[in-house]
């Protein structure tokens, strides 16, 4: 494959070689560094680049040029290189432009100039946006192929498997697909979904933890002993494993599905500090694990933890695989799932057409479809805002009389704005019809009191919460929702002589029953179910983790 291109744009000859030359430096080996003096020289240069089907990684272009401004080389350039990062180079004076071009052509980023040290002010720019368009950059593929049907709940759970851990792939429809149908006939005893990697034999029907095993994820323990174990590995569980080893402690991370959790499912996350102009719960998962492995955190997932016990200042970890992980303390970060819909019909099309959550995994299969979406919080929001770009019509269904009790503003009024997006008001599901896979919706509106039959093929729910953490029923005090309850809300009447707290100190703030163990994020009862506040608990959770492992010590 070519070199991508990193294409530099600017009228300034001096400015144009240097900062070509800066890029060069430091991006030549594995990047061609192009340049142009205009922005019609550029949409030439861009246009040759196109016919030679080499990728373009990244536009820099200043924003002060005659006859075409930046932003106006980018409205036109985003139609040619659409999936290329961008990037504007302005003077102090140019920032409102700069701020009008992140909603008129999705700017990823404005650089002041002068840039001078690019080692401080350009390059760690330009690598975050490059590790960005690596991360969603799909060449000519060679990868991981999958061929399933579409209704088939097992090839639901294969893709959203892949997707959530970030694993590229190729979909291909054994009912639409030519290619698929090829591969599936020239297979001997091919059972559906067939998985086929570059080398070695394909995988026929394979459950997750053989398909992780196949392409290298790591389910088990690398050491017997660790300073902190962390159970969930949402956004509160990865910052805690970031705060935690980066401040020296041998951490572990295990995940029963994949990094990021709920969160990670999220079509787009616009109101997270420090992301202008947002970004997706799968972005947000890589960084914050490439950020703890960087630290030298060790991620077990897909793995699952069994049971919880104590020995003297050791907490013990059971593992679905029957090993077990000793640890000074725990770190809860179980998070929760979405509610399930007890309405006839829901649970018969569950992964054939009725999904909770995988808005990303599915949506291209929704392109021209009408899509219905059951919630009325952000994360129904979100991936509503996501589905509009695929299918011809999007319905929200909530319950509610509007959207105002439970949804960010900012989302609100993004909703009223698409054109293909209802939402309806006072409205359930009370049953869903089909044969193989769903193909119709029956409705009730509460405020009416009517009824109606609707056609689709899919349909998103975003509800409610659920706490998985029954296996820790005799080890830790949980309130009657079965959130885990911490600090000062513990309680000492009614419970087991296990959950009695047995401590001279009190319990640290974010600290179960249990001594040395800890919980955050969403599983903890009185949580604000936000991300950046499940990241805030889990990096000062760590600070607990130091006091009592002083006292341990």
């Amino acid at each position: 494959m070519a070199k991508p291109v990193l294409l530099t744009v600017d009228d300034d000859a001096d400015v144009l070689q240097t900062i070509a030359r800066d890029l060069r430096r430091h991006y030549g080996e594995h990047y061609r560094i192009m340049r142009a003096s205009s922005g019609a020289e550029a949409l030439d240069i861009l246009k040759q680049v196109i016919q030679r089907s080499d990728p373009v990684a990244l536009l820099l272009v200043d924003q002060r040029m005659p006859e075409m401004s930046g932003v106006e080389f980018l409205e036109q350039a985003v139609d040619l290189v659409p999936d290329a990062k961008r990037a504007l180079l302005t003077a102090y004076s140019d920032t409102d432009a700069a701020i009008r071009a992140i909603n008129e052509v999705n700017l990823d980023y404005y650089l002041m100039k002068p840039w001078d040290p690019p080692e401080e002010k350009l390059y760690p720019v330009v690598d975050d946006l490059l590790a960005d368009w690596q991360a969603h950059f799909r060449p000519a593929f060679k990868g991981i192929r999958v061929v399933g049907d579409r209704w088939n709940p097992h090839s639901h759970e294969i893709k959203d498997f892949l997707a959530r851990n970030q694993i590229p792939y190729r979909w291909l429809d054994i009912e639409r697909s030519d290619e698929g149908r090829k591969l599936v006939g020239s297979t001997a005893e091919a059972k559906l979904p067939l998985v086929l990697f570059p080398e070695g034999e394909p995988l026929h029907q394979p459950s997750t933890t053989e398909l992780a095993t196949r392409v290298g994820l790591q389910t088990t323990a690398n050491k017997p002993f660790y300073d902190l174990a962390i159970v969930g590995g949402g956004p509160a569980g990865l910052a805690a494993a970031v705060y935690g080893a980066s401040e020296g402690l041998r951490t572990v991370l295990i995940e029963r599905e994949a990094p990021g959790g709920q969160a990670g499912t999220s079509s787009r996350i616009e109101n997270y500090l420090g992301f202008p102009v947002g970004l997706s719960g799968s972005d947000l998962a890589r960084r914050a694990v490439t950020q703890a492995r960087r630290f030298g955190v060790e991620i077990l997932a897909p793995q699952s933890v069994q049971s919880l016990r104590t020995d003297n200042d050791y907490r013990l970890i059971t593992l679905s695989n029957g090993s077990e992980i000793s640890a000074h303390a725990v770190i809860l970060a179980l998070g929760v799932s979405w509610r399930r819909l007890n309405t006839p019909g829901l649970e018969q099309f569950t992964g054939a057409g009725v999904y909770y959550g995988a808005a990303q995994t599915e949506a291209l299969s929704c392109q021209d479809e009408d899509v219905y979406v059951v919630g009325g919080a952000n994360s129904a929001g979100q991936a509503a805002m996501y589905f509009s770009k695929y299918a011809r019509s999007v319905t929200m269904l909530v319950r509610g009389e509007s959207l105002t009790k439970s949804m960010s503003q900012y989302l609100i009024d993004q909703i009223e704005a698409t054109d293909n997006i209802h939402v309806q008001t006072h409205t359930t599901v009370v049953e869903a019809k089909g044969d193989t896979n769903l193909e119709a919706l029956v409705l009730h509106n509460s405020a009416t009191g009517s009824t109606e039959t609707v056609a689709t093929q899919s349909l998103f729910i975003f509800i409610g919460a659920i706490p998985h953490t029954d296996w820790l029923e005799e080890m830790v005090q949980r309130d009657s929702r079965d959130y885990i309850l911490t600090g000062p809300d513990l309680q000492t009447a009614d419970v087991s002589p296990q959950q009695v707290w047995s401590q001279d100190r009190p319990p640290f703030l974010l600290e179960t029953s249990l001594p040395g163990v800890f919980a955050v994020g969403d599983v903890r009862h009185g949580s604000v179910k936000r991300v950046a506040s499940g990241v805030g608990e889990g990096s000062i959770c760590v600070q607990f983790v130091h006091k009592y492992l002083e006292d341990v010590r």
